[in-house]
């Protein structure tokens, strides 16, 4: 049996498009039965509409209860250890508490004070694209450390770290990963953010760890700083990337397009939305498991089951958007799911959205004969990745 074969229904992608049978589930009932990529049985949901009741209710449908990736091989000790902090796996009241003392980071004024930063760092990425001669590979120059080097500074990770970290990204997100490998990993990065926790703690700087040594050192164990430190640097760092570069590719197989936003700065902002639904590059948030018998879209869920959420299908639904596998960065695409919905609504979307409206036309506009150096079909695809994108992508000017 090939890899491909071996993914999960909801992680099943043609290149840029979801396949055809994850649009039949969506478009018949709605709720099929898969597996997760660690063999639970799950249920999927797809529709847009019901991909938003599940996301909206968390007290039907817990992340708190749902089994953390690789609990079979820790014992309760370090389990507790190793959830603490994480957003994705507590509901309100204590999911609360954690992202309250967050959100005033993340807002949309706080995070527009960073654009001259992130300007700064876009074009010196620029730079090294276009030191690095033609071919050049987008994701190593510009995709990867654009927003891997403003997390890092948001978060005061050392610079020289980054490399480092970005190579056990890969391994955190990989789904076919086995378990054993899953969980080494989780307990390297871990051993990791304690170091820059307790460098924190022993000398609080101005980024946002230090922050939250100064102003919540009382109301957060450092099992919970390291927790939210490592979830915002995978999250920051991971999401962003991939979008700058599948976003990339996307707007060159569209070249009409890919020339609105080069060349016509209100076209940037609906570009991001509609890049977003349309990508969907979360392929797989952490399931929610079923407090109680639900229905949902007509099928009965009983209790204590586990549900996931279909992004790429419930971005893609007909009943939410017109011709919805039709990129068309005119319409903005406004209530997509590509960043959740609901209380686990990214936090970070608007230093995303950010990040992505400042490096796309700066990149189009310096290299305006972008195009591929290799053939679409001999792309390398992430496809066990948690976060779809491309391992490599060769370009040319």
């Amino acid at each position: 049996m090939t890899k491909a074969l071996e993914l999960p229904l909801h992680m099943r992608r043609s290149g840029l498009n979801p396949i055809e049978e994850l649009a039949r589930a969506r478009d018949s009932g709605g709720v099929v039965r898969v597996e997760t990529p660690f063999g639970l049985p799950a249920y999927l949901v797809c529709r847009h509409e019901d991909v938003r009741q599940v996301l909206a209710d968390p007290a039907r449908f817990s992340s708190a209860l749902t089994p953390f990736p690789g609990s079979g091989v820790m014992d309760a000790g370090e389990l507790a250890t190793m959830q603490a902090g994480n957003l994705l796996g507590f509901d309100p009241p204590e999911h609360t508490r954690l992202r309250r003392m967050l959100t005033p980071e993340f807002t949309v004024r706080r995070i527009r004070r960073l654009e001259p930063r992130i300007t700064e760092i876009v074009e010196a990425a620029l730079d090294d694209l276009e030191r690095a001669g033609k071919p050049a590979d987008l994701v190593e120059h510009f995709a990867l450390p654009v927003p891997s080097l403003v997390i890092c500074e948001l978060l005061g990770v050392p610079h020289a770290d980054r490399a480092e970290f970005h190579e056990r990204s890969v391994r955190l997100l990989d789904t076919f990963l086995p378990m054993e490998q899953r969980v080494a990993t989780q307990r390297e990065d871990r051993a990791y953010m304690a170091g820059l926790v307790a460098r924190a703690q022993a000398d609080p700087g101005e980024d946002m760890l230090g922050m939250l040594v100064r102003e919540h050192g009382d109301d957060l164990s450092t099992d919970e700083l390291i927790g939210i430190a490592g979830l915002l640097l995978l999250a920051g760092h991971e999401t962003t990337s991939n979008m700058l570069g599948l976003g990339t590719l996307a707007l060159l197989r569209h070249p009409d397009q890919l020339a609105m936003v080069r060349d016509d700065p209100a076209h940037v902002e609906p570009a991001v939305e509609e890049l977003l639904r349309w990508l969907s590059i979360v392929q797989v948030l952490p399931p929610r498991t079923t407090t109680t018998e639900v229905e949902i879209a007509g099928h009965a869920i009983p209790a204590g089951s586990l549900v996931i959420c279909s992004f790429p299908a419930a971005n893609r639904d007909p009943a939410f958007v017109d011709d919805p596998d039709t990129l068309d960065i005119t319409r903005g695409a406004a209530g997509h799911v590509a960043f959740g919905h609901g209380v686990h609504h990214c936090l970070g979307a608007p230093l995303a959205r950010m990040e992505m409206r400042i490096a796309f036309p700066a990149l189009l506009r310096r290299f305006p004969g972008l195009a591929l150096a290799d053939p679409y079909e001999q792309l390398d695809f992430r496809a066990f990745s948690i976060v779809y994108g491309l391992h490599t992508l060769r370009v040319t000017w």
